[in-house]
């Protein structure tokens, strides 16, 4: 029998009747989309609002959900009519959906458990908990495609532009001042994906922020910066330093807030962080004119916020993030080297001042103690010769 199959195999590639494997079968939805595709198509609700229940075909065929029936996610609809809706507002229909995506997305929905956005939503005291957003909010299920990535998994900038842009329709002021700064720009301009956008320093699903984590969020924030700013591959195509965490841990407040975030982070601290200097959606360019922090004025307003008393030339002893060398502060570059040298010659000066003394006073004491033993031998062997 295997011998006949083979032979058949065969004799069909040498007809070239072999046929492709056909494609996955997609379920039917030609029934739902036969009407729902109708323009102008509304839910209304008690409350006056109507709901858009227009799909298009073409739309959801580009997605990602096109091999899943309508009813996986509706799974109260089976036919028309459909069901009465008890929902009095089309917000609390959207929330009927809310744990939907977990029978397919359960690492993800674990994630946003316990994040942000629903702990907003399960605050009893928050009047708008009902707005914070569930999965539909930013993934639309209807036309959501594929997320574009490169070979190492990262979001491309289209991706990570659109990202920014879905975190705008809640947060739009937010996203009009980031869009403003150097990060906004270069992103949204110039769909550079090296510069962060929201899901970068808040997360994705498993996302927090300041009021949702406290002085966590604050105390760790270096560290959100600092996955940019000490890679090279990144920085180095702009020429910034990338010694910027190590030179923030190594002075006074870097290292402060590094312990209160090790020892005790549920304590605020008053020790500055990135963004106390450099603005928190708002980042500007170093060299910017007016809002940079570059200009020696500009770094004093900044300083002043702590040190009030503080003198223009207060902000003088600060290296920019940079390692002391030749091409950056040159002046302690050279000191630095000075006592490098020094310290070691006096140290070792003195090393040997002290041992030749204490080499001298134990060959003194020795060739003091010679003669007495001398003596005493000699004592001993007179007294046997009597």
């Amino acid at each position: 029998m295997t011998l006949v199959l083979v032979c058949a195999a065969v004799l069909a590639v040498s007809n070239g009747t072999v046929q492709a494997a056909p494609q996955t079968q997609q379920p039917d939805n030609s029934k739902c989309l036969l009407c729902h595709q109708e323009e102008g198509k509304t839910l209304e609700f008690p409350s006056g609002e109507a709901l858009s229940v227009v799909i298009s075909p073409e739309m959801f065929g580009g997605s990602v959900h096109v091999n899943l029936a309508c009813q996986t996610c509706h799974i109260n609809i089976a036919d028309f009519p459909h069901p009465e809706n008890s929902a009095q507002t089309a917000r609390e229909y959207t929330l009927q959906y809310q744990n939907t995506c977990l029978q397919c997305h359960p690492d993800q929905a674990a994630e946003t458990a316990d994040n942000a956005h629903a702990k907003a939503r399960n605050d009893p005291n928050n009047p708008n908990a009902q707005n914070a957003p569930t999965c539909v909010d930013c993934h639309n299920p209807h036309t959501q495609t594929v997320i574009q990535k490169d070979e190492k998994g990262r979001l491309n900038g289209l991706e990570l532009a659109a990202s920014a842009k879905t975190c705008a329709k809640c947060h739009n002021q937010i996203y009009q001042e980031y869009s403003q700064s150097v990060h906004g720009e270069g992103l949204l301009v110039n769909n550079n994906p090296d510069v962060p956008t929201c899901i970068d320093c808040h997360g994705v699903h498993n996302l927090s922020g300041p009021s949702s984590s406290g002085s966590q969020f604050r105390l760790s924030s270096p560290q959100i910066c600092a996955k940019c700013h000490t890679d090279e591959s990144i920085m180095g195509k702009y020429g910034i330093s990338t010694q910027v965490l190590n030179t923030y841990i190594a002075d006074f407040h870097g290292t402060t807030v590094t312990l209160f975030e090790k020892l005790d982070p549920d304590q605020q601290t008053n020790m500055p962080v990135c963004f106390d200097c450099h603005g928190v959606h708002n980042i500007q360019r170093v060299d910017d004119p007016t809002k940079g922090l570059e200009i020696k004025e500009n770094l004093l307003v900044t300083c002043k916020k702590c040190h009030p008393d503080a003198t223009p030339n207060f902000p003088a002893s600060w290296l920019s993030h940079y390692i002391p060398s030749k091409d950056h502060a040159p002046l302690v570059f050279y000191v630095g080297w000075f006592y490098k040298i020094l310290i070691p010659l006096v140290l070792g000066g003195m090393l040997v001042l002290v041992g030749s003394d204490v080499y001298r006073k134990v060959k003194r004491r020795k060739a003091k103690s010679a003669p007495a033993e001398s003596d005493g031998e000699a004592g001993q062997e007179g007294g046997s010769a009597k």
